[in-house]
């Protein structure tokens, strides 16, 4: 199976292809330009130095939340035309999944944490051994507290991956929680791991690009304070 991936769900923008687990091709940017100005350009330029075309790909997936709104808005919207004009059916991946597959490899306890605002992180948490991962939990947005509540009663190696891994690991650590960063060239969300995820869902997770949406897990601030003001009134 050839996957193309892309993941613009926080600052970093990046894609990637993968086929039946190894990655052909991948570019990765990080410089705070916006996805909408970088991740098309880096998507034409990946294929056409590695010689390949939509038309090769067996699906297109992209993290679909929870992440960035406007960077979720992105990149759904570019897989939703590329795989319109390509004919191509999508594969929606966790966010928190994604970044936890490249980790897979490790034994411990990998903890995905991205910097939801107002000290909670969009969290899950996963076992990983021998090359596979066991969810412990489903995706959240959850307090600092209430995740190092959780982290208390685990035993072994504790790995802190995605943007929320400082906030996150200095958290911990003042709790008295023993953990440690991902390896800093794994500790981004990455295209590679949302094609990983999207692997191991296979054609069970593909959707149409109309199907296609993002998932959010909690209100944007704008609708947060709308609903604010018609509580008051």
């Amino acid at each position: 199976m050839m996957i193309l991936a892309l993941e613009t769900t926080a600052k970093a923008a990046s894609c990637a292809v993968l086929r039946e687990g190894m990655p052909l091709a991948t570019a990765w940017q990080a410089t705070g330009l916006t996805h909408s100005r970088t991740l098309m350009p880096m998507v034409e330029d990946m294929l056409k130095n590695s010689e390949l075309t939509l038309a090769d790909m067996d699906a297109i997936a992209v993290a679909a939340g929870p992440g960035s709104f406007t960077g979720l808005r992105i990149g759904i919207a570019a897989v939703k035309g590329l795989a319109w004009a390509a004919d191509k059916p999508c594969i929606r991946v966790s966010t928190l999944e994604a970044m936890a597959w490249p980790l897979a490899h490790m034994t411990g306890t990998i903890v995905c944490a991205m910097d939801a605002r107002r000290q909670q992180i969009y969290n899950a948490i996963f076992e990983a051994g021998e090359g596979t991962l066991k969810r412990l939990c489903p995706d959240r947005a959850i307090s600092l507290a209430e995740a190092a509540e959780e982290l208390h009663h685990i035993h072994g190696p504790i790995t802190v991956v995605g943007d929320g891994w400082k906030l996150c690991t200095d958290f911990l650590t003042e709790q008295g929680i023993a953990c440690q960063a991902a390896p800093a060239h794994l500790r981004l969300q990455s295209a590679v791991g949302v094609a990983m995820a999207a692997e191991r869902l296979g054609q069970e997770g593909q959707v149409s690009a109309q199907e296609l949406a993002p998932v959010y897990l909690r209100l944007s601030q704008a609708e947060r304070e709308r609903l604010a003001r018609l509580n008051q009134g």
